[in-house]
């Protein structure tokens, strides 16, 4: 796997801060404040994507991908970041439809995250630009633009800064179509782009899963990707769709690396020739041509016989995690499932997995309180009843604000042991306490 190595000279800009001793070695003043992984974790440890089952990590495998069509099997693929898928799907579009917009705070000098990196200079400032930092003068233009034709790509920074567009979405965007009538008007092929969810330092206003409030208005579409490949079929397809989209991007997995390990401290001497290397892997490989994947399909990720897991976007890693673990020392079988698109979300193929394990757990980043999860379990209940052999459980983010130090105890993660003392939870959820302690407690407790 081609990895790109960026040196930093310690001694020219670290030990100057004090962040380092002149040995390399972290001071006081440079320890990092918020929260890591245990010492000597053997569940809660940083994913190795490069060997995660949920990534296509050859192109054979991503060829394969039977949503594909034949054109695009044929083809080839590069590996990609999720930034860069987005950044590829992107200037896919503006390159195959002159009606297609890009804009929002920094686009045009490639965003917070290098989304829209160069594509200013390839499409030209009429069509990627810079706005004022105003989300509801954002969303506001990008509405009108598509009422008037266009296809307009607006991008929030954050998810965490989209609250001042809130009316424009839910008021304007969400129900031009409806207001307008037989008079054909609508604001369909609008996208809003935002990246979302924990990254493991962005405390209170860098931190927030909002999904769910946008599930709740009819006429918006909500999707969000796990990967690079679903990154970039998932956003064409929401440029082509004549719905408005919300289109939310984990950000912790933007430039999610293939090792697990990726900084390395090369000290030499004498001291001030110490060296911080970082090494950068690309973690997916991702078709070259033009593709759409489709809206309001989830994916069974991994096909089982005993308990349905549902998730979406980065918690799917975790999730994979943990059922590998849950299967290994349990013998079990879990089907996992990517629903995708979060509204209108894929009812029937999490009806008939329920249905036929009988089982069925939910695991979300973002609050549980009128979360995805208990819509999705309000559903089970209902078309999938008389099959359920235990209650449909919830693992989701915590009911409270993201504080800094405490972002790893407030979202879902793989557990620091497993819960193997009551044997009627072991039968009924297989003990998959392999997703946070502290929740599978609480069930242990309920039980």
């Amino acid at each position: 796997m081609e990895a790109t190595k960026v040196r930093f000279s310690v001694s020219s800009l670290s030990l100057v801060r004090g962040l380092v001793s002149p040995r390399g070695f972290p001071t006081r003043r440079g320890r990092r404040h918020y929260s890591l992984q245990p010492p000597n974790a053997r569940l809660n440890v940083p994913i190795d994507f490069s060997k995660s089952p949920l990534l296509h990590h050859t192109s054979q495998s991503c060829l394969t991908n039977p949503e594909l069509s034949p054109s695009v099997r044929a083809s080839r693929t590069r590996q990609m970041n999720l930034f860069q898928a987005v950044n590829d799907a992107l200037s896919t579009a503006l390159a195959a439809d002159e009606r297609v917009l890009l804009f929002g705070e920094d686009v045009a000098f490639g965003g917070v995250f290098r989304c829209s990196m160069n594509l200013a200079v390839q499409f030209g400032s009429e069509r990627v630009f810079n706005t004022p930092l105003s989300e509801q003068g954002i969303v506001g233009f990008a509405i009108g633009a598509a009422a008037e034709g266009m296809r307009p790509v607006a991008e929030i920074q954050f998810a965490d800064y989209v609250f001042p567009a809130f009316d424009q979405i839910v008021n304007e965007a969400a129900k031009y179509r409806y207001r307008a009538g037989a008079t054909g008007m609508n604001c369909g092929g609008l996208v809003v782009r935002m990246p979302t969810g924990a990254v493991g330092h962005g405390a209170l206003y860098h931190s927030q899963s909002p999904e769910a409030l946008f599930s709740h208005v009819p006429g918006l579409r909500v999707v969000i990707p796990r990967s690079p490949v679903q990154a970039k079929g998932l956003l064409l397809a929401a440029i082509e769709c004549n719905d408005p989209v919300v289109f939310m991007e984990p950000k912790v997995l933007y430039r999610s690396a293939g090792s697990a390990s990726p900084l390395i401290l090369a000290i030499s001497f004498p001291p001030k020739r110490t060296l911080l290397t970082h090494t950068i892997e690309t973690v997916e490989q991702v078709p070259t041509t033009s593709y759409t994947l489709p809206l309001s399909k989830a994916e069974i990720l991994r096909p089982g016989t005993d308990v349905t897991l549902i998730s979406y976007g980065h918690p799917l890693y975790t999730c994979s995690a943990a059922l590998a673990a849950a299967e290994r020392d349990f013998g079990i079988s879990v089907e996992l499932i990517d629903l995708r698109t979060i509204y209108p979300w894929d009812r029937k193929t999490i009806i008939d997995s329920v249905k036929k394990t009988g089982r069925a757990i939910i695991v979300h980043e973002s609050m549980m309180n009128a979360g995805v999860g208990a819509e999705i379990a309000a559903s089970i209940q209902e078309g999938a009843f008389e099959r359920l052999e235990a209650p449909v459980r919830r693992v989701t983010g915590w009911a409270t604000h993201m504080g800094l130090v405490y972002e790893r105890f407030i979202v879902p993660d793989v557990a620091s042991k497993f819960i193997t003392s009551h044997p009627p939870l072991q039968f009924s959820f297989f003990c998959f306490a392999s997703i946070r302690v502290f929740q599978l407690l609480t069930l242990l407790f309920v039980e």
